[in-house]
């Protein structure tokens, strides 16, 4: 993905473009605005010219406009970077929902798919993804590697770009299945060898979803093993840890841990304190990471979405519940285990209750959007029970927990390093999914960060926002020439009004959309202007 050679045009100068094409040949044209060029650096009043899929002017209040094919006047409007989303679930969405409206609509145009341990390549186990892609019986058959997936991507046209890592437990359910043991030497060679195979084919690194089967089977060495795997072509590791509530620290110890020893940088996903046993040690928390080649991403709320499996401990696999429950031993040991944890293994209660548990989606459509202690109380059981009941009925049933403090929350944010994820998965714009409930990170994260918590707050510059939004996470993620408002950067824009931006959505009304993002840019053609008017996303990776 190399730029083009030359020069930008600030603050006057002749009218040449950086590659020495006149100007008057624009595209497009913003005109008397405010431009934050993702950097950090303070804003300016100035022009922004685009020509094909590159920035091809930057000019400062005073100097000569350029002409252009369109012109927009960005009077009283921020230009930024496109945002770039470090942290989704949108690994299906090009495929079956291509215009990616919850998407764009927010101002970004990357995605980074992959988290969690989880990928669409190999296409081993597609469980996470299973009812979105139900109407594909053929989906990822004769892909013979990371690549594969990439084109396939890039040929579905997706409104914005994509990119992504290799999921640990999506190579380890092809290699191993879900057995709950160390890979043995040909098994750790073969690894390996596919996490090695898909970064050289595009993947930016690693991820491991070690609260997940099978990623949680998985001991330090075995990672550190395969993340080494990936530093030879520059990859990442990125981690969902072992805990995020009173083993937070001794997880993100680990996740740094296996970047020292794998030699690449690591990346912590999703960094919070869950539970009341940890809020207010962000200090602590955010202390470890000084001093390492490692950084973290974050939502801007207090709740997390999940599978309710997650609940269980290591030694009950969702699909052996059935059995285990049937013994009445076996029973009564899971259900302490589910609300007290163990010495290694965190109970997702631990700090919270059953009445900050809320069901996403579940077999009986009246419990959904209900906490699991009141549907319990309509049962008469407790609500452990309840919550077996539910898995039973529906194994992939998803969950929302309350388990954060707005404190921990905001004090996260303002750190400059700490970069924008949504952890979204937007449901696709299909009627099956008309009366769903939702996570609203997936419709307002990034207007929520600049109008809240940057305007409202004045918990970060709109600078530093910016930032953390664009060129923190190319830089990280290796996305050359992207996250940047600079000469020959790849044209991925967005236009905003700062007055008005602003999240819609709440857990009562998850799909409402935000507001004050008006114009977006992606590769250089228009892609959002109210609706979605266009769909120029990219594939990307490394050498891509």
């Amino acid at each position: 993905m190399g730029g083009r050679t030359g020069r930008s045009i600030v603050d006057g100068g002749p009218p040449m473009r950086g590659n020495g094409v006149d100007v008057a040949d624009l595209d497009l044209l913003f005109s008397d605005v405010t431009v934050v060029d993702g950097t950090g650096a303070p804003a300016f009043e100035g022009s922004v010219g685009v020509a094909g899929d590159r920035i091809a002017w930057v000019g400062r209040c005073g100097a000569a406009a350029p002409q252009a094919m369109r012109r927009v006047d960005g009077t009283g409007r921020v230009l930024a970077p496109g945002f770039i989303d470090v942290h989704t679930h949108d690994d299906h969405l090009p495929f079956v929902d291509p215009a990616m409206a919850a998407t764009i609509r927010q101002g970004v145009t990357t995605v980074v798919v992959g988290n969690c341990g989880v990928s669409l390549w190999p296409p081993r186990d597609l469980d996470m993804f299973a009812e979105y892609l139900v109407d594909y019986p053929d989906f990822g058959r004769g892909w013979q590697g990371c690549g594969d997936y990439l084109d396939a991507v890039a040929a579905c046209r997706p409104a914005v770009n994509v990119a992504t890592l290799v999921g640990h437990g999506t190579l380890r359910a092809q290699v191993m299945g879900y057995e709950r043991r160390p890979p043995d030497s040909s098994e750790l060679a073969r690894l390996r060898e596919l996490a090695a195979e898909a970064v050289a084919e595009g993947a930016l690194g690693l991820s491991t979803g070690l609260v997940y089967a099978p990623g949680m089977y998985a001991d330090t060495d075995e990672i550190a093993a395969i993340a080494a795997a990936v530093a030879p072509a520059g990859g990442i590791y990125a981690s969902h840890i072992r805990g995020e509530g009173r083993l937070v620290f001794a997880a993100v110890r680990e996740a740094l841990e296996i970047g020292r020893r794998a030699g690449v940088p690591a990346h912590v996903s999703h960094l919070k304190l869950e539970g009341r046993d940890v809020w207010g040690r962000t200090g602590e928390l955010l202390a470890l990471f000084e001093g390492e080649d490692a950084t973290a991403d974050q939502y801007p709320y207090t709740a997390w979405m999940t599978d309710l499996s997650s609940f269980l401990p290591p030694w009950a696999p969702v699909d052996g519940l059935a059995e285990l429950l049937a013994s009445p031993s076996d029973h009564r040991r899971l259900a302490d285990t589910v609300e007290h944890g163990e010495a290694a293994w965190q109970s997702s209660l631990e700090g919270t209750g059953w009445e900050c548990m809320v069901l996403a989606t579940a077999a009986e459509p009246s419990w959904e959007g209900k906490d699991l202690a009141a549907i319990a109380a309509e049962l008469g059981e407790p609500p452990v029970e309840t919550m077996f009941r539910v898995l039973l009925d529906k194994p992939d049933a998803m969950v929302v927990g309350h388990a954060m403090s707005e404190n921990d929350v905001r004090a996260i944010l303002a750190r400059p390093d700490v970069m924008v994820g949504s952890d979204g998965m937007p449901l696709p714009d299909d009627e099956r999914f008309r009366l769903a409930t939702d996570h609203p990170r997936s419709y307002g994260t990034f207007p929520r960060v600049l109008g809240r918590y940057a305007r409202d707050e004045r918990l970060l510059a709109l600078e530093t926002a910016v930032r953390k939004m664009t060129s923190l996470p190319a830089d990280r993620f290796g996305l050359r020439d992207r996250g940047r408002i600079a000469d020959d950067a790849y044209a991925d824009l967005v236009l905003f009004d700062p007055a008005t931006v602003a999240d819609g959505a709440d857990f009562a009304h998850p799909f409402t959309p935000p507001t004050g993002v008006e114009l977006v840019v992606v590769n250089g053609h228009v892609a959002w202007d109210g609706s979605v008017c266009g769909r120029a996303g990219r594939a990307l990776g490394r050498g891509r």
